[in-house]
């Protein structure tokens, strides 16, 4: 089974840039979206940017102008660049990878999580 491994996460201070990377273990092409999602402690999940397989990408509006997704298919990884990050952005940061069956059955792969702490 495909594996997705994030990297990247660490400790902050308010205003600074982070960029996480999620590297997968077969082509990224393969899937039809993939995307970040983050959780923090007593909040619900919250999915910051997702990006279809023709590039089309979404933001969280908490998060617009400031992260950027972005991927390389040679190195079959995707990026969350994180900038003017605030208190509010610590949680820790997971990629997903979904895939879509011909009968439109969603099969989403996940990764570990990686920890983002910013401070202020």
């Amino acid at each position: 089974q495909a594996q997705l491994v994030e990297s990247g996460g660490g400790l902050v201070q308010s205003g600074e840039s982070l960029r996480l990377s999620c590297t997968a273990s077969e082509t990224i092409s393969n899937f039809d979206a993939m995307g970040w999602y983050r959780q923090a402690p007593g909040k619900q999940r919250e999915v910051v940017a997702s990006m279809k397989r023709g590039g089309d990408l979404n933001y969280a509006d908490s998060v617009q102008g400031r992260f950027t997704m972005s991927r390389d298919n040679v190195k079959n990884t995707v990026y969350l660049q994180l900038n003017s990050v605030k208190p509010e952005d610590t949680a820790v940061y997971s990629c997903y990878a979904d895939s879509y069956s011909d009968f439109g059955d969603l099969s989403r792969l996940l990764g570990q999580g990686t920890q983002v702490t910013v401070t202020s």
